[in-house]
């Protein structure tokens, strides 16, 4: 087994009813909602994603299928925290992780501190581990036209000894 492995995750939501959306565990208000079968927290997604795929074990989709009643409306957080059981039961530790939220609205920069304090605490590693920032797309496609919001994710695993 490689003793370092690099994972990519990535996730998009459109926006829909609702007063506010889920980032990285943190409820930002919004004037929209988002379309999805848990609470869409896109960070969370996209993390979850990475660190399946550091670790060789498949998908979100696999672990947390949209068809299963017991999955609706669940908080990203709780899947966030089965997710990081099933790679610490595969033998991986996380060594960083960098996330990227792509959206015209909302603004991340009032919401990071938190959004990183519930990360790092939920993850269990120091907060210097985890990144977290924001682009727009430049008003270009779905995400420029405020259609919805997407996120992306890199997280590096060691192998425990």
């Amino acid at each position: 087994m490689s003793r370092l492995r690099i994972g990519f995750g990535i996730d998009v939501h459109a926006f829909g009813a609702g007063d506010a959306v889920w980032l990285g565990g943190v409820r930002v208000a919004h004037s929209q909602g988002v379309v999805a079968h848990s609470d869409g927290d896109v960070l969370l997604h996209a993390l979850c994603d990475a660190l399946l795929g550091a670790a060789a074990l498949g998908d979100i989709g696999q672990h947390f299928p949209d068809s299963e009643a017991r999955w609706k409306g669940i908080a990203s957080t709780l899947l966030l925290r089965e997710t990081l059981e099933r790679v610490r039961a595969a033998g991986f530790e996380l060594v960083n992780a960098d996330l990227t939220l792509l959206a015209e609205r909302p603004r991340l920069a009032p919401h990071r501190a938190a959004i990183l304090a519930h990360l790092a605490t939920e993850m269990g590693v120091e907060a210097d581990r985890v990144n977290v920032k924001a682009t727009t797309a430049e008003g270009l496609g779905f995400l420029g036209r405020g259609e919805g919001l997407a996120a992306q994710a890199t997280v590096l695993l060691e192998a425990r000894d």
